[in-house]
């Protein structure tokens, strides 16, 4: 209990943690007050991409030598990093729904957390736990100024959006939360990409 407490602070699990409260609290305000169209997919999605960004920063610590010694098993540990982020991620819209606002159903946000989530994964194992954010982001924001899909790779890169019966938007999410759990589980993140050093830990010139 105690090496979960520890790693739960490293991870900086608490402010993720507040950042998801604050924007489903958000959403719920906002559809409350009617601020959203019946059916518009993109505020639920947004939540659900603000969630895996802020939880995505704590897929990788300070000691990245840590991250990557032989004396822990890391495979299951990050797999279940990445699944445990994505069903927080989940439950906390899903929570918002009981209050009885039409948000998503639940076939919509668990397709979307998981494909997200599996985007920061990848993006945690390319440039480092830092800016994991990146590739939820930027897809994120391709996939709201796109034009309407109207072609099969069209439907592929706004899978986001697609009602929850859509096989395409399901398939591209699992996909994606496959490929990059097991990237993330047995690679890490990207060791490439160091925190930089205080400078009481620098040796003094002339030594």
């Amino acid at each position: 209990m105690r090496w979960l407490t520890l790693y739960a602070r490293s991870r900086q699990v608490p402010a993720s943690l507040a950042v998801m409260v604050i924007s489903t609290v958000a959403v719920w305000a906002l559809a409350r007050d009617g601020g959203e169209a019946p059916g518009d997919p993109r505020m639920p999605v947004l939540v659900l991409a603000t969630g895996v960004m802020a939880a995505s920063i704590g897929l990788s610590g300070q000691d990245l030598a840590l991250d990557r010694t032989a004396s822990i098993r890391w495979v299951p540990r990050r797999a279940a990093h990445v699944l445990l982020a994505g069903a927080v991620v989940a439950a906390a819209l899903l929570t918002v729904r009981t209050s009885g606002q039409p948000l998503a159903t639940t076939s919509f946000v668990v397709r979307d957390s998981a494909g997200l989530m599996g985007l920061a994964a990848l993006g945690a194992t390319l440039s480092g736990g830092q800016y994991a954010w990146t590739l939820p982001f930027a897809w994120l924001s391709f996939a709201f100024f796109a034009p309407l899909p109207t072609s099969e790779p069209m439907r592929v890169a706004t899978w986001m959006l697609l009602p929850p019966g859509s096989t395409t938007g399901t398939c591209t999410a699992l996909v994606l939360a496959i490929t990059g759990t097991v990237s993330y589980a047995v690679a890490g993140p990207n060791a490439s990409v160091r925190f930089p050093r205080s400078a009481s830990f620098r040796r003094p010139t002339g030594e």
